[in-house]
Formats: C-alpha cells, structure tokens, sequence
C-alpha cells in the first residue's frame, strides 16, 4: 500500500495515471500528490487521450492490461522524443514483457506489486531524463501577505511564521492558489484536491474549508468566501512569488 508522507523536494511535474484498477488509481493520486506533483488519472487509454488533449502532462504512468486499447498499443501511439515519459506498471513481469513495453516507447518497466519509493524514485529519474519541470525551486505564490511553496507543502503567515497544515488541507489550499477567484463547486474542488475517483463525501470538503478558514484569519480578512448553492470562492489575488 501507498504511504503518503509530505513532499520534501520541489516536485511541480504534473503526471497522468492510466490503470482500470480504482485503487490503484486513488493510492497513487494520494502518494504521488503527497510528493508535490499534480497528479491526473485515467480509467483507459479513451480517458487517457481526454486528458491529453487538455493538460501539459510531463509523465505517464501507464498500465498494460485495460478494457479497450491496451497500454502498448496506447504507448505505440503517443510515444515521441518531445511527448510525456511514459513509465508502464503493470502485472506482467516476464523478461519479453519488460523488453516490448521499453521497445515500444516506454522508458521504464515497473512490475506490480511495486514498493511506493520505487515508483518515486523512478518517477524523478524519467523526469531527470526528461529535463521537465520536476526540479524546478521556483513554486512560490503570495496572497494577502500569505506565502505558499506547493513544493516543500509549507505556509508562512504575513509575520513570517510557519502555519501547519494536514496534507487534506493543503491539497485544498492548492486548488485554491492554482485557481484563485473563480467559484468552485463541492465536486470540482473534491476532484481537484483527492482525485476524480475519490469516495469521499462532499462534506469532507467542508471540513477541510472550515479548517483552512480557522488558519488563514490572522488578519482577519474574509479569504474563503462561500457562494449559496455554488460553492467557495478565493477572494484574493493570488502571484508568483
């Protein structure tokens, strides 16, 4: 199972896990995410393409067996030098398995089960490779004097002084930072922040809103506004840092 633990390295990559496999999916949004890096899942490669057509994905994390098109065929298809690593995970483990996955495109050949820091390990070594954005130190934004660095998942107030936060409260403040001003619903936050197959209830994102609100009233300005019937609203201008 997947261990999730706060990020300790600039990790602003934004990775697409392609498996059939619910759980899997969630375990490695979580792990993944807890690391700093915006995480997008796919049930098939039809999702996959979806999702492609809309975000910058740096890396793939891609499984094998799925209903529809296979991962080999999916990877035959998208594999380029300018496109995504693509690191396949996946229950076939024999030798000729391993050789067509990496002959097809695929940089990587991790089989299940597979211990949470070797996905991580391999995750930062296709990305090294690949000379994107996961080393980057620079993912500061300010707010109201607020300071917030999505890669070490830390909170400095308008003093200067450090304010802790749960990982669930964080990957909430991070939706908010990334999409200040805008109302978000219960549904598109709770996609956002634990991933599109979480079975969470809407009510954990209340709760998560509530506690964000205790934290950021130091100066007692209105930060998270709620919009009746809608949803939340982050009042201030958010900047790079």
């Amino acid at each position: 199972m997947l261990h999730q633990t706060p990020a300790t390295a600039a990790a602003t990559a934004t990775l697409l896990v392609v498996d059939d496999d619910r759980d899997i999916r969630q375990l490695l949004a979580e792990s993944l995410g807890a690391r700093g890096y915006r995480v997008e899942t796919a049930a098939s490669a039809r999702d996959m393409d979806q999702i492609l057509a809309r975000t910058a994905v740096d890396l793939i994390i891609l499984d094998v067996m799925m209903p529809g098109e296979d991962g080999l065929s999916a990877c035959r298809r998208i594999a380029r030098d300018d496109g995504p690593e693509i690191v396949f995970l996946s229950a076939l483990g024999e030798e000729h398995d391993r050789i067509l996955g990496l002959e097809v495109g695929a940089g990587h050949y991790l089989t299940k089960p597979c211990s949470p820091r070797e996905i991580l390990a391999t995750v930062r070594a296709a990305l090294r490779r690949r000379g994107g954005a996961a080393t980057t130190e620079a993912d500061q934004y300010v707010f109201d004097g607020w300071r917030i660095d999505l890669a070490s998942h830390e909170l400095f107030d308008p003093e200067g002084v450090l304010v802790g936060l749960t990982d669930g409260e964080f990957a909430v403040l991070r939706v908010f930072i990334e999409r200040p001003r805008r109302v978000l619903s219960r549904e598109a936050l709770l996609s956002a922040a634990r991933g599109p197959d979480s079975d969470a209830y809407d009510r954990a994102i209340d709760v998560q809103v509530s506690r964000l609100r205790r934290k950021l009233r130091a100066g007692g300005d209105e930060i998270i506004r709620t919009v009746r019937n809608e949803g939340y609203l982050f009042v201030p201008r958010v900047a790079r840092s």
